[in-house]
């Protein structure tokens, strides 16, 4: 497979506007969701590392596989509102998109078949016969910080693409600045000082990629 030009997407609070982990919090309740939730918040503006709460947060909620399943609904019911659109301008123009998300695949899989994104790389969880909790893959990169910027050298070594870009809202996306030609900032949900600063280029909507990349 050799793709000419490569578009990475993050997925949470940018593709669509909910963070999947915390919407896993949630359903346990108001005290998980505020730990999860600020977790999440301290690692996604570089605070601490992602391999310091990754375990620790699916630990606290032990998702289900339903769980799961109804974040995956969620994430197509809040999809940014542009995402469809820009992801069909870009494939015509010869982009060839990929989510890049240190989420989860089973949540994140229905929002790209909705958006006509074919290849996901996320971390896989795992559940027993039940449905219940048995861990996730501990060896996939996005589980720790620097692990997009590792995923994507691995990537362009098996496509081969003459461009690539990537798009997210988090440090953990900024990350990826100097593996990519050019990192773009996301901010329409929440835009984070240092991304905005350190990016070179920064965006409120998903189709203000298109007079960038077209």
């Amino acid at each position: 497979m050799s793709a000419a030009k490569l578009v990475l997407f993050d997925c949470d609070s940018t593709l669509s506007a909910i963070e999947g982990i915390d919407e896993l919090a949630r359903v346990r309740g108001p005290e998980v969701f505020a730990r999860v939730e600020a977790m999440t918040r301290e690692a996604m503006e570089g605070r601490i590392a992602v391999q310091d709460v990754f375990a620790r947060r699916l630990e606290i909620i032990q998702p289900r596989r339903a769980d799961v399943a109804a974040v995956g609904q969620l994430y197509i019911e809040r999809v940014e509102p542009t995402a469809r659109a820009t992801v069909d301008a870009l494939k015509a123009a010869g982009w060839t998109p990929v989510i890049l998300s240190g989420g989860f695949r089973q949540a994140i899989a229905p929002l790209a078949a909705y958006l006509g994104i074919g290849r996901v790389e996320a971390v896989d969880l795992y559940f027993d016969a039940a449905g219940a909790y048995a861990g996730y893959d501990r060896e996939y990169p996005t589980t720790r910080s620097g692990g997009k910027p590792e995923r994507i050298l691995l990537l362009k070594r098996e496509l081969r693409p003459v461009r690539t870009v990537t798009v997210g809202d988090g440090v953990s996306d900024l990350e990826t600045r100097d593996v990519a030609d050019l990192f773009v900032g996301f901010g329409r949900y929440t835009p984070r000082a240092r991304v905005k600063a350190e990016a070179r280029a920064f965006i409120h909507e998903l189709a203000e990629l298109i007079p960038l990349l077209t």
